[in-house]
């Protein structure tokens, strides 16, 4: 529920930022062309048009859309004062005016037919920019802050910490309520504890219960607030964290010069706040990735929509059961959804029986020449054209065209103790290819490569990276002999 209420406030960002640039840019012909003509006339004789003298709004709004989201103003920003993203905005409008400049003057015989517009145009497009996305942009916080008061768009997290700095982190999320942050129950940063209340908030229990806490009562992140004499015990706590797909920011019991340099560092009603590990797809990223991820599937399902409909009769005529098989799998945040894939076994009871076989680990995936596999089936895995009905997983939004490979939740639990930075992989949706099946590592491969790979994918991802894994993908993502 957050994640989603999370992309609609972006997605509400964007569409007015779109609506007031194209204003802006009506605006400022009008402001130049008829309120300011007197003042800087025109050429006698010049006939002036909104077609042959505004600038071109197929310009400034991309042109603007795109520095904005360079500007950083997609991004986060519940624990950023508002003077911070007015810097941002100014940042933006300098920037995307002069690059609007730039375009328009660099095309203009190409696509303008000439056009040149007036200096002072660009003047009061920029003067109009910057007063009309502040004062939305000021407008937004303050709905916001409104319905946040109310209980809507809350991010629910827990304070480890029931000492004088957890009380320090819990007062002050509550002093500033526009945050969105909401403290949910405390875990002591005593091993043991007996301690059942803490500012009127429960504390569930101490160290020794952190994992099973995190289990039983699911928020989307932690604040670490230990006293500094427990320092030592930080490493060791964020080690366990990496084991739940959680955002976890630590309040140091120092003073924020003595920092290390390798965390993102941000300041919250004077109280200094380390970010060590959050979602790479918050803001602008994450509704670009939803994007071409619908766009893309959308797409693929008209192009497969032949085959799949052959295959559907195969898969039929190949024995009984049902056409699309079903697995619970694993996405996003530790969210489970139901995974679709043609049927490939002889009856559906058999791939039923690999679920029921998930306490064995990695020896209950179907091996290559599998008797339970039907020829057809065969043929569809090798291909990898079984995994085509994942299209619909990713119009619904439960996974993405790029991403770590969904995996089940037994295995899941059984690797986040095995492998460290694991969990890692729930930090981003699961996806249909990835970094790690372009380089080959599909099926019955090192479980310890892959998951160096989707951690590459994860640190270093991009918008222009998934399209990359995309187009390998043609190429190496289906045939492979690894996949059967």
């Amino acid at each position: 529920m957050l994640r989603k209420q999370h992309r609609f406030f972006k997605s509400v960002l964007i569409a007015a930022d779109t609506l007031i640039i194209a204003a802006a840019t009506v605006l400022a012909y009008f402001l130049r062309f008829r309120l300011l003509v007197s003042l800087a006339p025109t050429p006698t004789g010049e006939i002036i048009t909104f077609g042959t003298h505004a600038i071109p709004i197929l310009t400034s709004v991309p042109v603007m859309l795109v520095t904005m989201m360079w500007a950083a103003l997609y991004r986060p920003q519940r624990d950023q004062r508002f003077y911070r993203e007015m810097g941002n905005i100014l940042r933006a409008v300098v920037v995307g005016v002069g690059l609007t400049i730039a375009v328009i003057a660099f095309f203009s015989k190409v696509l303008y037919a000439g056009r040149d517009p007036s200096r002072l145009q660009y003047l009061c497009y920029a003067f109009l920019l910057l007063i009309m996305l502040t004062a939305w942009r000021f407008a937004f916080r303050i709905v916001l802050r409104w319905l946040r008061r109310r209980g809507w768009n809350l991010r629910h997290v827990a304070v480890i910490g029931t000492g004088r700095l957890g009380q320090v982190v819990c007062r002050t999320l509550a002093r500033n309520s526009w945050t969105g942050i909401k403290p949910s129950y405390f875990i002591s940063h005593h091993h043991v504890t007996t301690r059942d209340r803490c500012l009127a908030l429960p504390v569930l229990g101490g160290l020794d219960q952190l994992e099973k806490l995190l289990d039983e009562h699911e928020v989307s992140g932690v604040f670490i607030a230990l006293p500094a004499r427990l320092g030592a015990e930080l490493p060791d706590i964020l080690l366990r964290l990496e084991k739940h797909p959680v955002d976890v920011r630590v309040i140091p019991d120092m003073n924020p010069r003595y920092m290390p340099l390798n965390m993102a560092f941000h300041e919250l009603d004077g109280m200094p706040v380390l970010s060590v590990r959050e979602s790479p797809l918050n803001g602008w990223g994450g509704l670009m990735k939803r994007l071409v991820d619908l766009l893309g599937a959308l797409a693929a399902v008209v192009v497969f929509a032949f085959p799949m409909l052959l295959i559907t009769a195969l898969v039929r005529l190949s024995g009984p059961g049902p056409i699309i098989f079903r697995q619970e799998r694993m996405s996003l945040n530790g969210q489970r959804f139901k995974l679709f894939k043609f049927r490939t076994m002889t009856h559906i009871d058999a791939e039923v029986q690999t679920l029921r076989d998930a306490g064995k680990g990695t020896d209950a995936w179907t091996k290559k020449n599998d008797d339970r596999i039907t020829g057809i089936g065969q043929f569809l895995r090798r291909m990898s054209l079984d995994e085509l009905p994942q299209l619909f997983n990713v119009i619904l939004g439960e996974m993405s065209l790029v991403g770590p490979r969904p995996e089940r939740p037994e295995l899941i639990q059984r690797f986040r103790e095995d492998w460290r930075g694991y969990m890692l992989r729930q930090n981003v949706k699961a996806g249909m290819t990835g970094w790690a099946q372009v380089n080959g590592l599909r099926g019955d491969t090192s479980l310890r490569k892959r998951l160096q790979y989707d951690l590459f994918y994860i640190r270093n991802w991009s918008i222009m990276f998934d399209l990359r894994i995309l187009w390998m993908t043609i190429f190496r993502g289906f045939a492979h002999s690894n996949a059967g």
